[in-house]
């Protein structure tokens, strides 16, 4: 994985530096001009195009003021490949690059670094630069691509969870990011409104409705048909799959105690095999541990009655998969109802994206491209790539030791079938450069297989990456659920924010009337279960929690919203705003230090897209913003505005405010969220 990240970011660099098509902004003004300086020089050590943008990206801000601005490593790595001290090429690195008109202090230090401190003047240039600009400095890339992105993508058949919410704001963010330096950005909702989810609520109407709960809440009761359905076929999956669990569990033990007591010896090579094939045991063990613990509890937890019920319908989950074929093959009575039950349940989850102030461009579910899936299947076919295996039409490829299974042996389509129609749909339709599917980790299989057989399909042009997540975790360490046992359920979770944040903008806030307490609370609730999800690395679990996402202190969305609120009280006490500061034709002045370290900060914004883009990385942006918010915070402790030694130092510092609420107002709203002038 780090080894993809790396090739990802010095591919990235590389377009930068050619200035051809990209994802990412090709101009970044402070390390942006570093680079240029110094990329002539490096080609002249370097052996490839690769190498130089490998050197380039060694470039980076110091994570200490005292030694300057920016520090270049790269000497470090020429001197191993050219068998030099690292000292002497940095310094002949610094008589090379022309760095007088905007460096300071030029500097080596320890075996090989360079330190760059720009001058104040420079700075205040590019400052002023960002301040005029609608974009704070962040430029609007060269070749603008059209990139798609693959979001949210619920099952509508049941109710939205905690899981959702990962890939919804992760992928609007993403979305916010790309349209803010250019990009054409297609977002796509691909929901899930013709899978085995539509058969088991079918089976459930025919079998359980309770028509007077129906008609006063559908969508209510869809749910209710849907779990009592879950249930009643995973009984039935635990009574034949428990034993069966149980079996393996028993032979994977004996299988255990036969490696743990085979005697190799001094031979290191078998021991080393040996203690991979324990740790590889007791990784399967720990598994069939929890799918037994699954099994059992379906058995034990079961109600008496609705075990009564499940003897009834011992075939429950065949017939359930009987009324989804019927669904496909265009039944007249599954289509009607399945006609009768989309409305509502796409009702329900756009009141979700309501709230969320989620859009998207298009949302085209599966049901979308069944009619496409039989040509899918045919061209595959006569390209030669899909063979027939045991009845099922499969898609074969080198590196994976299973095939991609299109079409099975009763004819039905699967999940891959219907992904490689969507390619081609946006391939053809909406002429994608780039395609990003934001899916949960547990689908990295899948799309590694999708993207493989993509490619072969003659797809090589478009770039198809999987954003994956991690897992929403309790308190615990596992899935975040209800005390039920059931997974939380989005709409409860945002009512929950909104409440406790009303419940926090009551106390700090009582005179205020009650429908601002009111609008406070939801903007600073949904923004802090934003923040809470945005602010962790994509790539990791997190634990959730209510206190910490509401926090005031902290890296919380509440309090950059509440340090925003801070700087326009400031700017309404000198009877200014961001708009009429960004229009002044002020001058700025460094009279302390934390004054330059805050404007240096600001100009680093433009960096911090850049890199969220090369990592699709969101939480890198919350990062920024958090210190930025953390920054003016000391600014504000040591440098008085009102009380200014001088009309000019007044107005300077106003600018460092505005730009600072602005910076803020502009990064949370990319992530999402929504600032307020007063809290």
């Amino acid at each position: 994985m780090q080894a993809k990240r790396i090739n990802r970011r010095l591919l990235a660099y590389m377009n930068y530096n050619r200035g051809s098509a990209q994802l990412v902004a090709p101009c970044m003004k402070l390390l942006s001009e570093i680079k240029a300086r110094f990329e002539p020089a490096l080609k002249s050590f370097a052996d490839s195009e690769a190498q130089v943008s490998s050197l380039l990206a060694m470039i980076k801000p110091t994570q200490d003021d005292g030694f300057g601005d920016y520090q270049v490593n790269c000497a470090m790595a020429l001197g191993k490949q050219l068998g030099k001290a690292p000292r002497d090429i940095a310094a002949e690195l610094l008589q090379t690059v022309p760095l007088d008109d905007i460096c300071e202090k030029a500097e080596l230090a320890g075996p090989g670094f360079i330190n760059l401190t720009f001058k104040d003047s420079w700075v205040i240039e590019q400052l002023l630069q960002a301040k005029s600009d609608d974009n704070l400095g962040v430029e609007q890339v060269d070749s603008p691509r059209t990139v798609v992105i693959d979001l949210s993508s619920p099952n509508v058949a049941k109710p939205m969870h905690v899981g959702h919410i990962r890939s919804t704001v992760i992928g609007d963010a993403l979305a916010n990011i790309h349209r803010f330096i250019g990009h054409k950005v297609i977002t796509d909702n691909h929901l899930g409104d013709w899978g085995t989810q539509f058969g088991m609520i079918i089976y459930g109407y025919k079998h359980f409705v309770d028509q007077a709960a129906y008609q006063k809440n559908p969508v209510l009761e869809l749910s209710r048909l849907y779990k009592y359905v879950r249930v009643l076929m995973d009984y039935h999956a635990a009574v034949q799959k428990l034993p069966e669990a149980q079996e393996l569990k028993q032979k994977q033990l004996e299988a255990l105690e036969r490696i743990q007591s085979a005697d190799h010896g001094d031979n290191k090579g078998k021991l080393k095999q040996q203690k991979k094939d324990i740790q590889r045991l007791k990784e399967k063990l720990t598994v069939q541990d929890e799918l037994i613990a699954s099994y059992t509890s379906a058995l034990e937890d079961c109600d008496p009655q609705v075990a009564e019920v499940a003897k009834q319908h011992a075939q429950v989950g065949q017939q359930v998969l009987a009324e989804t074929a019927r669904l496909h093959e265009g039944d007249t009575e599954n289509r009607a109802l399945w006609d009768e039950f989309l409305p509502y349940c796409l009702e329900d989850i756009q009141r979700i994206y309501d709230r969320l102030n989620i859009k998207f461009d298009h949302i085209l579910g599966e049901s979308y491209y069944q009619d496409q899936l039989q040509g899918v299947v045919a061209e595959l076919t006569a390209n030669g790539l899909a063979t027939e295996s045991d009845g099922a039409m499969c898609v074969f490829m080198d590196g994976f030791e299973a095939p991609m299974i299109i079409r099975k042996k009763d004819g039905a389509f699967l999940y891959p079938t219907t992904d490689l129609a969507t390619i081609k749909h946006r391939v053809h339709e909406w002429q994608a450069d780039s395609m990003l599917y934001v899916v949960d980790h547990r689908q990295h299989d899948h799309f590694d297989k999708l993207f493989a057989a993509a490619k072969l399909w003659g797809y090589n042009d478009v770039e198809m990456t999987h954003v994956s997540f991690g897992t929403v975790m309790g308190d615990d360490g596992k899935p975040f659920k209800t005390r039920a046992g059931d997974t939380v359920g989005l709409e409860g979770l945002l009512d929950e924010a909104e409440s406790r944040a009303l419940a926090v903008a009551r106390e700090q806030n009582p005179n205020l009337e009650d429908s601002r307490q009111q609008e406070i609370g939801r903007v600073v609730g949904l923004g802090a279960l934003k923040y809470a999800d945005l602010s962790q690395n994509r790539t990791s679990d997190y634990k959730f929690s209510y206190d910490k996402m509401l926090a005031l202190r902290g890296n919380t969305a509440t309090y950059l919203q509440y340090a925003n609120a801070r700087v326009h009280g400031i700017l309404r006490k000198l009877d200014t705003d961001t708009e009429k500061l960004k229009a002044a034709a002020d001058e700025l002045v460094f009279t302390e230090s934390v004054e330059r370290q805050l404007a240096m900060q600001l100009l680093r914004f433009d960096e911090v897209i850049y890199d969220v883009l090369i990592e699709y990385k969101p939480n890198l942006l919350c990062n920024y913003l958090f210190d930025l918010a953390q920054l003016f915070a000391r600014f504000f402790d040591q440098c008085s505005v009102r009380d200014s030694k001088t009309t000019a130092i007044q107005r300077s510092r106003l600018q460092l405010c505005g730009m600072t609420s602005r910076t803020l107002t502009c990064g949370l709203g990319l992530l999402g969220i929504e600032s307020l002038e007063r809290i």
